[in-house]
């Protein structure tokens, strides 16, 4: 039997490695200035990234969920590996298309079997604290970018672009390989009651027929979205609507990094005690005040006091959707279940940066772009509380008696 917390471990290793993703956008300056390429072409490269981690894992979660947490995590990194060397030989051609190829589909690819390898796995181990172990396993990949973005910029100036591609793509073949080859499954013991509960749940077939699967999409897509775009133009919109200098914009990025990684395990932990459907409704009812006030604010401490509730929630609700699933659908197919989810993700990095920039070309502007996202929380604060009053789903949990562990099946509700 592994040890929990070393799973954990790998975990974070898989997720701090790929979540390198969210520190492109060190990158595309350089890129372009190396390149001659446009800032839309450039930051393309990161849409195809995050649509290809969303399609990868709706596609390939039922695949990954077959062949054990150990092979999909070593596909993970053959795929994300191969895509990092392939970016570095991609701009030794001078070819967008190239890159778009390795770092934008085989990375992408790469990053989406990667992000919900693990997470199932280190549920099992867990079942008492689903949002804890869920916030453990994603919380790397907040965290990557404050870890990734100044090391990047390091490697950039002192060995070329080239070289930073090919020293993070054999480190990160490394980590993400080792790191794969200690997680498996808790073993299952029919006497223990934890191990009768993996056993339990729906497919992810029948999950997705439900509404609250559908509504769950939903929710998910606009947090994405909201949240993506406003990471998208964080920095210029700093310089721009504060009047902060690059330095400071940068190191308000810095921080993002942080509260983004920090969010995810403060939330996800938070949510074993108050229920999933309440963290959510909290997150979406904050992020409407903040959006609504970000709108409003010329002072440089209260715009990124605001930034950074956005981004916490925004962390807080990748954590703590794998518990949801896991608590409305047990946990039997929650690879393929949480990957049907990610397919969200993938529309939203398309559409979350689209958005913002066509909103803010047309109205010369972030206003109507920030009372247009708080709008949509509005919308999904009623969806959030409809879930936790109304959708009540079958909840698999472990419960205890004065004399033996038993497990007890709370079917408050039937799917409809």
């Amino acid at each position: 039997m592994r040890n929990r917390w070393l799973i954990a471990l790998a975990a974070v290793g898989i997720h701090i490695c790929i979540g390198s993703v969210y520190a492109w956008s060190v990158l595309t300056r350089p890129i372009m200035a190396a390149m001659g390429w446009s800032l839309k072409e450039t930051t393309w490269t990161f849409s195809l990234a995050i649509l290809f981690l969303g399609l990868s894992a709706g596609l390939l979660g039922s695949f990954a969920e077959k062949i054990g947490p150990k092979k999909s995590g070593l596909l993970s990194t053959c795929f994300f590996g191969i895509g990092m060397l392939g970016t570095a030989y991609a701009l030794t051609q001078h070819s967008l298309t190239l890159l778009y190829i390795f770092y934008g589909v085989i990375g992408g690819i790469g990053l989406g079997v990667g992000y919900i390898t693990p997470v199932s796995t280190l549920v099992k181990y867990f079942p008492r604290n689903r949002g804890f172990a869920t916030g453990l396993a994603i919380m790397g990949f907040g965290f990557a970018a404050l870890l990734a973005g100044p090391l990047m910029q390091y490697l950039t100036v002192n060995y070329g672009l080239i070289n930073t591609f090919l020293v993070l793509g054999c480190a990160y073949i490394i980590v993400m390989a080792l790191s794969s080859l200690y997680l498996k499954p808790p073993a299952v013991d029919a006497n223990k009651p934890e191990s009768r509960l993996l056993q339990r749940g729906m497919t992810a077939h029948d999950a997705m027929r439900t509404w609250q699967f559908s509504a769950l999409w939903w929710v998910f897509f606009i947090n994405i979205t909201c949240g993506i775009g406003l990471l998208a133009v964080a920095s210029p919109m700093a310089q721009e609507v504060v009047g902060m200098t690059p330095t400071q914009a940068a190191s308000m990025v810095g921080l993002i990094g942080l509260l983004n990684g920090g969010g995810r395990i403060v939330w996800s932990t938070i949510s074993d005690y108050l229920g999933r459907g309440i963290t959510y409704a909290l997150f979406f009812l904050l992020e409407i005040g903040a959006f609504a006030m970000l709108a409003n604010t010329d002072t440089p401490f209260v715009f990124q006091a605001l930034v950074f509730l956005i981004i916490t929630c925004y962390g807080g609700g990748f954590s703590c959707m794998p518990a949801y699933l896991s608590d409305l659908f047990g946990t039997k197919a929650l690879s393929a279940i949480h990957g049907r989810i990610l397919t969200a993700w993938g529309f939203a990095g398309i559409a979350g940066p689209m958005l913002i920039s066509v909103l803010r070309e047309t109205t010369s502007g972030y206003n109507i772009t920030l009372y247009t996202f708080a709008g949509l929380f509005v919308l999904n604060f009623i969806i959030a509380l409809v879930l936790r009053f109304v959708g009540t789903a079958p909840q698999y949990t472990v419960t205890e008696d004065n004399t033996d562990d038993v497990i007890t099946l709370h079917n408050k509700q039937a799917l409809q």
